[in-house]
This record gives C-alpha cells, structure tokens and sequence, in this order.
C-alpha cells in the first residue's frame, strides 16, 4: 500500500506541465486621439511611452487561472510635449494550469501565460493605432522575466525601507 502511495506521487512527479489558454479577451480599452481633437499644429515627431503592468488570479474552478496584461500606451510630440494619443488596455485570459508546484505557480502565472498572450496584445494595438489614424504601432517583445524580477527587487527594496 506505501509502495503504490510512492509510485502515485512519483508519477505526478514526473507528469510534465500542462498550460490550455481557455479563453481570451479584451477586458477594457480606451483610445483617445487627442491630435485629431486638437489639430496639428507644425512638424509632428512621435515620443511613445509604454507601461506595462501583469495581475494574476485564481479563478473558483479548479486549476484555473486568470491572468491580464495592462498596457498604457503614451504618445507625446517630442517637440512641443503636445498628447498625440493614449491607448490603455486590459487584456486576459483564462488558463487549465495542472502540474506546477505551488512555489513556481506565481513565476510561472507572470512569466509564461503573458508570453502566450502578449501577439494578440501587440495585434490590437497595431490595428487600434492604425485604425485611429496613425502609423501602426508595432511593440517590441516584451520581457516579462526580466519585468518579474524587476518588481520582486522593488518589493524587497520596499521591505527593507520599511522595516528599516
């Protein structure tokens, strides 16, 4: 009976990661063009600023997960500081995550699930920019590792200055 209880365990061990994206979808966005609101005034020469922002959560059904991608998208003229655009945008997706310990679930909910969704995202701000009367914006690939490991330094700094 303790054999078959170690062989069961071994092979969940042994099983690989399964990751199905459920579904997909566009939360909320906005896009506002302010340079067709305003007028152009003199030479245009776009300043575009992005901010991206990763939130995880569990959903009520077993092994999912819900993860989204907010993007801020900021377009400024370089010479005058005028608004061209500004593009925000939230969009999820629904994951069957099975096989993951519990200790790499957060790394893994940040890292790899918005590496899934990240074309679809660089998609819709190509078409909604272009759409909207400008070049399309195509967004360079986004490093989310590095975007990880960013924001657990900047809670460790917090911590200490806290604790400090």
């Amino acid at each position: 009976m303790a054999e078959a209880a170690e062989n069961g365990a071994a092979q969940t061990a042994a099983q690989p990661p399964k990751m199905n994206v459920l579904a997909q979808f566009v939360r909320d966005m906005s896009f506002e063009n302010i340079l067709a609101q305003k007028g152009a005034t003199g030479e245009v020469q776009p300043d575009v600023q992005v901010q991206v922002n990763l939130d995880a959560k569990k959903r009520t059904a077993a092994n999912q997960y819900e993860v989204m991608i907010k993007l801020k998208v900021d377009s400024k003229n370089k010479g005058s500081d005028d608004r061209l655009f500004l593009l925000e945008l939230e969009y999820s997706g629904v994951f069957l995550i099975e096989n993951i310990p519990d200790e790499q679930m957060h790394p893994y909910l940040l890292i790899e699930c918005p590496r899934m969704l990240f074309p679809f995202v660089r998609r819709i701000v190509s078409d909604v920019t272009r759409d909207g009367g400008f070049p399309p914006l195509n967004l360079e690939t986004i490093d989310f590792l590095g975007l990880y490991r960013a924001e657990l330094q900047r809670r460790q700094a917090e911590t200490k200055t806290e604790n400090a």
